[in-house]
C-alpha cells in the first residue's frame, strides 16, 4: 500500500476587514526591505569617505544585499510551502532585522558588506512570501486589492528612500541607516502571529538540489554582470560578459531540468507557458527600460542638472508618488469599467507624455510643468503595472501560488536592474561628450527620448492582454 502527500486544505474566505489588517501587517515587512536599498544607495559617497575606502570597494555594500536578494528569490517559493507561509515571512523578517542591527554595528567596511548578505537574505524573502500570504487571503475577486497594495509599496520606496537616507546622513550618524529597520521589524514581528493567516507546512515538499544548484547562481550571476555594465568597456568587459554568459547558460539548464521534474521544481517554469502569466512577465521585463529607467534618471536629473540636494530632490519626487497612489484610489472603478488593455496602454501613453517636458527640458525654468509631469507619469505608472500583476497573480491557482510568485519576483528583480542598467549606459554615452551644464541637460534630454522610445514596447504588448486573459 502506497501513501501520497495531500495537498493542504484551502483556507476559507477572508472578510475585508481581516484583508485590511493582514495587508497592513505585510506593508511593515515589505516596506523596510524595500526602503533599505534606497535609503542606503543615496548614502554610498558619504560610507566611501567614512570607511576612507575606494568607491568600488564601498559599491559592495550595495552590490552584496542585491546579490543576496536575488540569490534567494528561488528558493522562497519551497521555503513557504516547507514552512508554511506565515512562518516562512515571519523568519524572513527577522532575519533582515538581525542582518539591519549588525549592519549598523559594523566596525568596517568588510564586515558592512557581510552584513548586507545576511539582511539581504532575509529581504530577498521577505516580497515574494509576501505577494504569496496577500494573494491567497485575497483570492481570485479581490487580487486586484491585494496587488494595488503591493503597488504602493513599491511606489513610495524609491520616494521615501531619499528624504530619509539624506536627513539621516545630513543630520545623524550612517548606523542609522541600519537602524532604522529595527522598530519597523518588531511592530511586525510582533503583529504578524495576530493577525496573518496560519498556513500547513508541507513537510512532505521536496528539495529541488539540481534546481537550486542551477538557478541560484544564475540569477546572482546575471544581477552581477548587469550591475557591472556601467564599466568603461560595457558589454565587451570580462566581468560583464562571463558571468552574463555563466549565469545564461545555468539558466537554460536550470529550464530543462525543470521541464523535466514536473511536481517538485524549485520554480515552475511552466506558468510561462501560460499567456496571461506569460505575457505579463515580459511586460514587467521589459518595464525596467521605462518605468524603473525613468525612477533612475529623475534623482540624478535633479542632481546634476538642476543641482538639488539630496533631500530637495526626494521632496521633488513626491507628486509621482501622488500620481500612482489617485489611480491606486480610482483602480477598482477603472478596471471594473474598462477593457484590461485598455488601462494598461493608456497608462504606458501617459507615462510617454509625462516624459517629454524632462526631454525638453533645460539647466532652469519649468519647474512647475516638470512637477505636473511627474504626477502625469506617477498615474501612468500605477495604471501601466498594477493592472499587469494582477493578470499575472489571477491566474495562478492556490497551490501554485509560493513558486509562482518566485518566478514572477525573479522577473522583477532582473528585469529592472537590466533596463536600469542599459539606460545608465546610454546616459553615459552622451555625458562622455558633455562639458557644460547646458550640454549636461542635453544629454539627459537625450536619454529620456530613449526611455520614451523604448516605453512604446509595453504599448504595444499591451493589445495582446485582452487576448491573454481568455
Amino acid at each position: 500500500m502506497t501513501t501520497s502527500l495531500t495537498a493542504p486544505a484551502v483556507p476559507g474566505p477572508v472578510t475585508d476587514r481581516r484583508l485590511t489588517l493582514i495587508s497592513l501587517v505585510l506593508v511593515l515587512g515589505a516596506l523596510t526591505t524595500l526602503l533599505d536599498t534606497t535609503i542606503v544607495n543615496i548614502a554610498l559617497d558619504h560610507l566611501h569617505h567614512t570607511f576612507h575606502e575606494s568607491v568600488a570597494r564601498t559599491q559592495w555594500v550595495a552590490t552584496a544585499y542585491l546579490l543576496a536578494f536575488v540569490s534567494v528569490i528561488p528558493v522562497s517559493g519551497w521555503v513557504s510551502e516547507r514552512l508554511g507561509a506565515r512562518t516562512a515571512w515571519i523568519v524572513a523578517v527577522a532575519t533582515f532585522m538581525v542582518g539591519s542591527l549588525l549592519c549598523g554595528l559594523a566596525w568596517s567596511l568588510p564586515s558592512l558588506v557581510v552584513f548586507r548578505v545576511l539582511q539581504g537574505v532575509g529581504g530577498g524573502l521577505v516580497l515574494p512570501v509576501t505577494i504569496t500570504i496577500l494573494t491567497r487571503a485575497a483570492g481570485r475577486e479581490r487580487i486586484g486589492r491585494a496587488i494595488a497594495t503591493i503597488g504602493l509599496i513599491g511606489q513610495l520606496a524609491p520616494i521615501l528612500g531619499p528624504i530619509i537616507g539624506g536627513s539621516i546622513v545630513q543630520s545623524v550618524s550612517w548606523h542609522w541607516l541600519f537602524f532604522v529597520n529595527i522598530p519597523i521589524c518588531l511592530a511586525a514581528l510582533v503583529l504578524g502571529p495576530l493577525f496573518l493567516p496560519s498556513a500547513p507546512a508541507q513537510r512532505g515538499s521536496r528539495f529541488d538540489v539540481l534546481g537550486f544548484v542551477l538557478l541560484t547562481p544564475a540569477v546572482a550571476l546575471i544581477a552581477y554582470g548587469v550591475s557591472r555594465l556601467t564599466g568603461d568597456h560595457g558589454f565587451a568587459a570580462t566581468d560583464v560578459w562571463l558571468p552574463l554568459g555563466t549565469g545564461g547558460a545555468l539558466l537554460v539548464g536550470f529550464v530543462a531540468s525543470a521541464l523535466r521534474n514536473r511536481t517538485h521544481a524549485l520554480v515552475d517554469v511552466r506558468v510561462f507557458a501560460r499567456r496571461s502569466f506569460g505575457l505579463s512577465s515580459v511586460i514587467t521585463f521589459v518595464g525596467g527600460f521605462s518605468m524603473y529607467a525613468l525612477m533612475f534618471l529623475l534623482p540624478l536629473f535633479y542632481q546634476q542638472v538642476r543641482g538639488a540636494s539630496v533631500l530637495h530632490t526626494g521632496l521633488l519626487l513626491i507628486p509621482q508618488g501622488l500620481g500612482t497612489m489617485l489611480f491606486i484610489v480610482l483602480s477598482r472603478r477603472l478596471t471594473a469599467k474598462l477593457d484590461g488593455r485598455l488601462v494598461v496602454g493608456g497608462g504606458v501613453v501617459l507615462l510617454m507624455l509625462g516624459i517629454v517636458p524632462f526631454a525638453l527640458a533645460g539647466v532652469d525654468g519649468h519647474s512647475v510643468l516638470l512637477l505636473v509631469a511627474q504626477f502625469v507619469q506617477g498615474v501612468g505608472m500605477g495604471a501601466a503595472s498594477l493592472p499587469v500583476m494582477t493578470l499575472a497573480f489571477a491566474s495562478l491557482s492556490h497551490d501554485e501560488t509560493p513558486r509562482g510568485s518566485a518566478a514572477f519576483s525573479i522577473v522583477q528583480r532582473v528585469g529592472a536592474p537590466f533596463g536600469v542598467t542599459v539606460v545608465a549606459v546610454v546616459l553615459e554615452h552622451f555625458l562622455a561628450s558633455a562639458g557644460s551644464p547646458a550640454a549636461a541637460a542635453g544629454a539627459f534630454g537625450a536619454t529620456f527620448w530613449w526611455v520614451l522610445g523604448l516605453s512604446a514596447v509595453p504599448l504595444v504588448l499591451a493589445a495582446f492582454l485582452r487576448r491573454a486573459s481568455r
